[in-house]
């Protein structure tokens, strides 16, 4: 009996192999297309809740309001070499990195310029080291958008606490370099007493927005738009009307915070919903009350998590 032992064994040809690195490289060409034409989505700024869970701080509060200003200018330069980065002055020469003295409610305003060849982006830290914990509001310009040779910009800082805090450039690498200065911040002697009413009416809108993609979240409008997160400035006595419409598509609270990382520091009764029954999409609400003692507060949405995805302003009682 014969047996055949014979088995059919399937090869590839030179034109399927052809087709098959023809598929692939077109599936390398789109993938490659379509990760450098959104190359500005890459490199872009996170969202703020990423860059606060990286380290990125607000201030505890509230500090309470000496009403005196420093201004300080700050200019970014370098050694010829690169070697050296500082700010004012190369080191050894008078006025390199000067250290600021103020004290608790004290409000340093920066005058910041890049003097040098290099790029630089300024915020203020309490890390003793590294680029990170720049607090909200302290920064010019960042890392990934930073300040070209003869720019300049302006922000400001108001310490909450006593203790040493860091002026730095934000650049990865550059505070290593030399680009850091001392804010040593003392105790105040300033009471936080509320004033009597002053008769005097203020009456503020805002509206709960976010962003297409729902990474950001804001006030009035989004980062980078005119009206964004607005500075909200009273006297202590003055009577505030605020009335918030949500515009959103979430949930949204509000309130007036002493600790910007508490959303349930509500201060002066200044609630409009709440986490538990928040305004709904098309919502509004309105509250009235007398701003209490003088310091530097934070109007948030009180919803869990929105504050840090950008719903946050400043609330400052003189």
């Amino acid at each position: 009996m014969n047996q055949d032992n014979s088995q059919t064994f399937q090869r590839t040809s030179a034109s399927r192999v052809g087709r098959m690195m023809a598929i692939m490289l077109g599936i390398c060409l789109i993938g490659g297309i379509i990760f450098f034409s959104m190359w500005d989505y890459w490199i872009s700024t996170p969202a703020p809740v990423v860059a606060m869970m990286a380290g990125e701080k607000t201030q505890s509060g509230p500090a309470v309001a000496t009403g005196k200003t420093i201004t300080q200018d700050l200019q970014f330069i370098e050694s010829p070499d690169f070697r050296n980065l500082v700010f004012n002055a190369l080191p050894g020469e008078s006025g390199s990195n000067p250290t600021i003295n103020m004290s608790v409610g004290d409000k340093v305003v920066f005058n910041v310029v890049n003097e040098g060849m290099s790029f630089h982006a300024f915020g203020v830290t309490q890390d003793s080291e590294g680029f990170a914990g720049i607090i909200t509001g302290s920064e010019i310009a960042a890392p990934t958008n930073p300040l070209k040779p003869g720019e300049s910009g302006t922000s400001e800082f108001i310490a909450g606490e006593e203790g040493t805090y860091y002026y730095i450039c934000t650049v990865p690498g550059h505070r290593a370099q030399g680009m850091v200065g001392e804010i040593i911040v003392s105790g105040s002697s300033v009471p936080a007493v509320a004033a009597a009413p002053t008769g005097v009416s203020h009456e503020f809108e805002f509206n709960f927005i976010e962003s297409a993609d729902f990474r950001t979240l804001a006030f009035n409008a989004l980062p980078g738009e005119e009206g964004h997160n607005p500075d909200v400035i009273v006297k202590s006595g003055d009577e505030v009307t605020i009335t918030t419409i949500n515009a959103g598509m979430s949930f949204h609270a509000f309130g007036v915070v002493s600790n910007s990382d508490d959303f349930n520091s509500v201060v002066f009764d200044s609630a409009i919903a709440a986490a538990t029954n928040p305004l709904k999409p098309g919502e509004s609400g309105s509250i009235t009350f007398t701003a209490g003692a003088p310091g530097t507060y934070y109007y948030i949405c009180t919803v869990p998590g929105h504050a840090l995805q950008g719903m946050i302003g400043n609330f400052i009682v003189e």
